[in-house]
Formats: C-alpha cells, sequence, structure tokens
C-alpha cells in the first residue's frame, strides 16, 4: 500500500485540501462566503431603517415648503411635491412593514428597488429647488453613499450611474440647462465616492466576516471542549495560582463530592483538604515547588467511605503570578477489587497445591489408624473405657477424613470436560436439589428470573452446577429460622456490572444470587473466599472457596456486597472461548 504523506494544519484540515476549513479551502471560502452575507443581511436592515427617515422627512420638507409657497408655487411644482410626499408616505411604511414587521431578509432586488425609489424622490426634489442650482444636489451622495454600502462594488456602482443619469435627466433634459463643469464636477464626484465607498465596504464586510469566523470557531472549540470534559469518565479539576477554584467537570464533582458552581472562584484548598488530604498536598506540592505529581494513590471521602483514587497534576505557568495546578483523577475502587481478587486466586492456588498433598499423605495413614481402632474395639478383652475411646478416636478420624475429602475437592477444581452449556438450565437442576436439601425451609421462597432466550456459555456443566448449587444453598443456610426470606437467581447475558477490566471480552453470561437475610459483616466480606474460613457451626470454610476457584477456572469474576438488607453475589462469565477465537480470527 502507497501512502501519500500530507502537511496537516492545527484545527484538523490539509493544506491544499480543498473541503479545508482553511480561508484558502472550500469549505473555508464557503463558510467566509455565508458569514458574509449574513453580516450584509443585518447591515442592510440597519442602515436601511435610517434610510426610511431622511426620506419622509425629505418629502414632508417639500411639500411643507411648498405649502407655505402655495401662492407663489407653480401647479407643477405643487403637483410634484404632493407627488414626492405620497409616494414617500406610500412606499416607505410597504417596505418597512416587509423589513422589519415581517422580518424578511433584505434582498438584493429589494435593495434596488429602495434605491429607485429614491434616486426618484430625491431627482424630483433636486428639480423642485433649482436642478444644477440646487443646494439639495448634495443628497445625492448619502444617498449613493447608504446604498453602495448594502451593496457589492458593483452594485454600489450602478446605483451611482442610475443617480448620474437621474441628475443629468433632470438638468439637460427636464430642465434644459447645458452640460457644464458644475455638473460634471457633481458627477465624477458621484461615482467618485460609489467606488470608494464600495472599495471601504467590501474590506470591512471581508474582515468582519473574517472575524465572524473565527469567533465562531472559537466558540465552537469552547463548546467541544467543554461537552468532552464534561462527559469524560476521568475527573478534571483545577486550581489557579490564588488557590481559587477555576474549574471542575461533572465527574470531579461525583468524585470529589462538591458543587462546582457553589465553589467557582473561591478558595477551595481547605474543603478540598476536609474530603482528600492526599490531594489537597499534591496540588499544594506541584504549586510550590513546580513539580507535576507523575502518579500517586491517594483517599477521598465519599458518603462515609474511603475511595481509592488515582491521581496526577499537571502544572500551567503564566508569565505573571503563580501558576495553575490541574489534577486529573479516576476511581480506582474496580482496579483495586481487581488486583484483590488476582491476589486471592494466587493465595488460592498455593493453598490448593499444599492441601493436595497435605490430603494424599495424610488421608493413607489415617486409613490405617481408623482400621487398627477399629480392630482394637471389636477385640473381646476391650472394656467399657477402650470402647469409648475408640468411638471417639472412629469419630474423629471420620471428620478429618471428610475434612481431607474436602481438601481434595478443593485441589481437584478444574475443567476436565468443556461443552456449550445453557446456564438457565444449570440453575433449574440446583434450585431442584436445593429445594431437597436438608437446610431448606418452606418460610424460604426461592425464585427464578431467567432470560427468555438461551444464555449459553463454554464450560465444565458439572463444575458450574455445584458453583450455582453452593451459591443457592449458602443464602439458604444464612436465612434466619423463622423468618421469610426471598432469595432470587437471575442468568442473563451483559456486562453491564461487571468490572471494567473484563470488557475486553466480546460477550459476557450474568448469573446473580440475592437473598433478603441478615447480611454478612463488612469486616467478613474479605474473608469469606478464603479457605477454611466459616462463621457457621459446622461449617468446613470450603464451599465458598471451591465456587472462587471454579468461577476463576471459568476466567470469570465473582463479586459480593452486603448490607444488614441481604447479601448479593454477582458471577461474570465469558459467553464462549469459540465465540471469542473467532472474533479474534476475523479481527
Amino acid at each position: 500500500m502507497i501512502r501519500t504523506a500530507t502537511s496537516v494544519t492545527r484545527n484538523g484540515g490539509s493544506r491544499g485540501d480543498p473541503t479545508s476549513t482553511e480561508p484558502g479551502g472550500r469549505a473555508g471560502r464557503d463558510e467566509l462566503d455565508r458569514n458574509m452575507v449574513g453580516i450584509q443581511s443585518l447591515q442592510r436592515r440597519s442602515i436601511i431603517r435610517w434610510v426610511y427617515l431622511p426620506r419622509i422627512g425629505l418629502a414632508g420638507g417639500i411639500f411643507a415648503g411648498a405649502a407655505v409657497a402655495w401662492s407663489e408655487a407653480s401647479p407643477a411644482q405643487t403637483l410634484t411635491a404632493t407627488l414626492v410626499l405620497v409616494l414617500a408616505l406610500t412606499l416607505t411604511p410597504v417596505s418597512y412593514w416587509f423589513s422589519h414587521v415581517r422580518k424578511e431578509p433584505p434582498g438584493t432586488f429589494f435593495v434596488y428597488a429602495q434605491a429607485v425609489i429614491d434616486i426618484v424622490l430625491v431627482t424630483m426634489v433636486v428639480h423642485l429647488t433649482g436642478s444644477s442650482e440646487s443646494v439639495i444636489a448634495p443628497v445625492y451622495i448619502l444617498l449613493i453613499s447608504a446604498y453602495t454600502l448594502m451593496l457589492p462594488l458593483r452594485g454600489g456602482f450602478l446605483v451611482a450611474t442610475l443617480a448620474c443619469l437621474a441628475y443629468i435627466a433632470d438638468v439637460i433634459w427636464w430642465q434644459g440647462t447645458a452640460m457644464n463643469t458644475v455638473v460634471g464636477l457633481q458627477l465624477v464626484i458621484f461615482v467618485s465616492v460609489s467606488l470608494v465607498v464600495g472599495l471601504i465596504s467590501t474590506k470591512l464586510k471581508e474582515a468582519g466576516a473574517e472575524l465572524s469566523s473565527v469567533e465562531h470557531a472559537l466558540e465552537q472549540l469552547r463548546l467541544d471542549t467543554g461537552d468532552i470534559l464534561g462527559n469524560i469518565p476521568t475527573a478534571i479539576l483545577t486550581i489557579d495560582g490564588s488557590g481559587r477554584l477555576a474549574y471542575a467537570n461533572a465527574a470531579a464533582e461525583r468524585l470529589i463530592g462538591i458543587n462546582a458552581s457553589d465553589w467557582l472562584d473561591r478558595p477551595v484548598m481547605e474543603e478540598l483538604g476536609r474530603r482528600s488530604v492526599g490531594l489537597q498536598r499534591a496540588l499544594e506540592r506541584t504549586r510550590s515547588y513546580h513539580i507535576p505529581v507523575a502518579s500517586v494513590e491517594i483517599e477521598v471521602s465519599r458518603d462515609a467511605e474511603r475511595v481509592p483514587v488515582g491521581v496526577s497534576t499537571a502544572l500551567l505557568d503564566r508569565k505573571e503570578g503563580p501558576p495553575s495546578v490541574t489534577a486529573i483523577m479516576r476511581d480506582i475502587s474496580d482496579r483495586k477489587r481487581m488486583e484483590h481478587l488476582r491476589q486471592r486466586t494466587e493465595r488460592l492456588e498455593a493453598i490448593a497445591e499444599l492441601s493436595a498433598s497435605l490430603a494424599h499423605e495424610i488421608k493413607n495413614p489415617l486409613a490405617s489408624i481408623s482400621s487398627s481402632v477399629q480392630q482394637l474395639k471389636l477385640r473381646e478383652d476391650a472394656n467399657e473405657d477402650d470402647q469409648v475411646l475408640a468411638s471417639l478416636v472412629l469419630k474423629e478420624s471420620d471428620r478429618l477424613s471428610r475434612l481431607l475429602s474436602d481438601f481434595i475437592d478443593f485441589a481437584r477444581v478444574r475443567i476436565r470436560k468443556s461443552k456449550e452449556v445453557d446456564l438457565r438450565d444449570v440453575a433449574r437442576h440446583a434450585l431442584e436439589v436445593v429445594r431437597h436439601h436438608p437446610a431448606y425451609r418452606p418460610e424460604i421462597d426461592l425464585n427464578a428470573k431467567f432470560h427468555p432466550h438461551p444464555v449459553a456459555l463454554t464450560g465444565d456443566e458439572d463444575l458450574l452446577h455445584r458453583v450455582v448449587t453452593n451459591l443457592i444453598l449458602n443464602a439458604v443456610q444464612a436465612a434466619v429460622p423463622g423468618r421469610k426470606t426471598q432469595v432470587q437467581i437471575e442468568v442473563r447475558p451483559g456486562w453491564a456490572e461487571c468490572p471494567p477490566d473484563e470488557m475486553d471480552l466480546m460477550e459476557g453470561v450474568l448469573l446473580k444470587v440475592t437473598d433478603s437475610g441478615p447480611g454478612i459483616p463488612q469486616e467478613d466480606l474479605k474473608r469469606i473466599f478464603d479457605p477454611f474460613f466459616s462463621r457457621r457451626r459446622g461449617g468446613t470454610g470450603l464451599g465458598l472457596a471451591i465456587v472462587h476457584r471454579a468461577i476463576q477456572e471459568h476466567h470469570g469474576n465473582i463479586l459480593v456486597s452486603s448490607s444488614d438488607r441481604g447479601t448479593q453475589f454477582t458471577i461474570c462469565l465469558p459467553a464462549g472461548k469459540h465465540a471469542l477465537a473467532e472474533t479474534v480470527a476475523e479481527a
């Protein structure tokens, strides 16, 4: 494959790319043209408002002058003055209604129509006031200037040409005066004003359009940056040089538990120190020594608990004054939990190996001891004390033998026969087994919530059955006798409630066992998967340890949460190794 190198500009466009947003690109030119059109529309509406007032004022003044000199004015002059006033009072309200009441954008045709109206009215007024000798003739300059500002350069020149033709027609044709130097100089001034004002207007419009484009780009950049920072899960908090809060995104508000709007531009270091001494020290160290913190772990007080947070800082030096400091934080509770699970898995593996060795080394001698004691007990000369002692030894030997069997079961938790199974079928069978177990009581309500479609995964069906059975049986055995207890098992696809580190798997299934029992004490939650840990009388402490090892063998995870309202076990399992292999092969 041949790759062509392209020089990339800061805003992401390529130099020479016709679609670039640079001013030289097609997109940049289109944006500039749109901005010029928008500015021109607003400019026309503003200028034409000021055209209406002089128009009516000029027409009214001429009519008032004609009325004062009614006896001296000729009928033609009176008629002309009256016509000027009628045209002004008729056309101006209509134009104003169109451009300012309906707020229609003043198009080029509308502006040309207004220019023709004003040229006719000014020419009639100039005619009434002496044509070439009229003091009103300079009004042409104002008229040409106003419409040159509203039209392109060629449009302004066209208006100037029409004004010159109307003035010449009045002076030469209507008034019958010969062309002279004064009239010629006036015409030159009219055209010159049109050209000068047109050039200046064009440059101003282009500068305004470019400025508008830059403002629009800056505003869009600000909005895009705000949206990105506001929606990313990473918490970002900035403190200015005086210790005031300059910025905090939504993730920072949730993580630290502050409302940014309440603390913006206010000293916030003490408040941060109350919530996290580590965060306060990291910010102060960065600001004082100008040394950013690469990556440290701190704790943040939130809802009466200590949340582990990873934080790094960045220094924003300014030319004057102390630097600003930005803290970048992320809740690492899930990562810490995963590390704890991995460490627990390693411990369980070590204990499993030790258990297997000890079980094999102890079980054979124990069998010999039990057999010898049994023979001693059966001897005819054994007295009553010997019988009691022999029975005690045999009972404890049996108990030790069962414990060793549990050791072996724990050590042999391995996937022996892997196939595709429907986890719903496994859960249904486990429910039936528990309903017939001696620990089950009528006041315990076992419920099932299964996905309507098969929830398939690849694994050892017998091992998965032991997992589900042990979890349901654990909930049943934890129920308080005589008290109504709800136990629900849920099976469905999805990874929504699983740790983020496991999201690299394309598909997954979820198994949840929830009960309304007394709950597990918080100090015991970290130990419930440890071998031989049990608060239940007669328990070996290997049931949940076996569950944990079985889930690890299936490359899944098990999470537990508990309170005085009950306990919930959540198991996340990959949907199937074959599905993952197919995904990798397709990639």
